[in-house]
């Protein structure tokens, strides 16, 4: 992609590209064993990996990989809005919940930018040419222990997506300003447990064009390091992620509710 079509986007492209995230550890970049049931990225539960202290026993904590992508492009008004979508009420799983398009590695793809930007075609339409990746997020645990690559892409013409969203998996799409995920403006947080350790779960509710939508838990999780990475500055909210250490005999049975 040529231009970014703002001077503000051109800025946003530049910040980003200096952004690293933590590097990885060696158990991440072996192969890894531990499956979620369905290839979507969608769950009530999702961590920043650094904030949970996984045990790595004998047996190798070691889950499957996926990718989800966080297009950014700037709105009518100058703000900078990211694209969500709404999951088919038709679907057996997590349906009718709000997620960002995305989706597990495939043994084609030859990177995180690849998997993220693959799956946003296949589920809203959006031409990967149109999308100027520009860096990644540090990666993400869901609760059935998926560990989740966030990748931020810049939109520059928005006028040029058209979206067609494959009606077996997604049921709107539509887009949401990314500052308001850390904003303490129409959220609430209601408080879990799992193996002992307490945790918060961040909701936000968002109204566009008479449709009122519900984004939380892994999506939420995402958004609010996106917008701290993007705005530069923390959520004016406290965030309280568990300090568990993974059990010996791990398995993907095993979730966080």
């Amino acid at each position: 992609m040529d231009s970014y079509g703002s001077q503000r986007l051109v800025a946003l492209a530049q910040q980003l590209r200096f952004y690293k995230p933590p590097s990885p550890s060696p158990d991440e970049i072996e192969e890894q064993n531990i499956e979620e049931s369905a290839g979507k990225v969608v769950s009530q539960v999702g961590f920043q990996e650094s904030a949970t202290s996984i045990f790595k026993d004998p047996e190798r904590f070691r889950p499957k990989r996926a990718a989800v992508l966080v297009c950014i492009f700037e709105g009518d008004a100058g703000e900078f809005r990211v694209i969500l979508t709404k999951r088919s009420s038709r679907l057996s799983t997590h349906s009718g919940e709000v997620s960002l398009p995305g989706g597990k590695v495939d043994e084609r793809d030859k990177d995180d930018f690849e998997t993220a930007t693959r799956e946003a075609k296949e589920e809203i339409g959006l031409d990967p040419s149109l999308v100027d990746v520009v860096t990644v997020l540090e990666p993400f645990l869901s609760k059935h222990l998926l560990r989740v690559i966030p990748v931020i892409g810049i939109l520059s013409n928005k006028q040029a997506f058209k979206p067609t969203p494959n009606l077996a998996e997604v049921e709107a799409v539509f887009d949401a300003p990314l500052e308001m995920f850390i904003k303490d403006e129409n959220r609430r947080v209601e408080e879990s447990e799992w193996m002992g350790e307490k945790y918060l779960i961040q909701f936000f509710d968002y109204e566009t064009e008479d449709k009122k939508y519900l984004i939380w838990g892994l999506t939420a999780g995402v958004l609010i390091k996106a917008a701290s990475v993007v705005f530069q500055r923390p959520p004016a909210f406290m965030e309280q992620n568990p300090r568990f250490k993974f059990p010996k005999g791990a398995n993907k049975d095993m979730v966080m509710r």
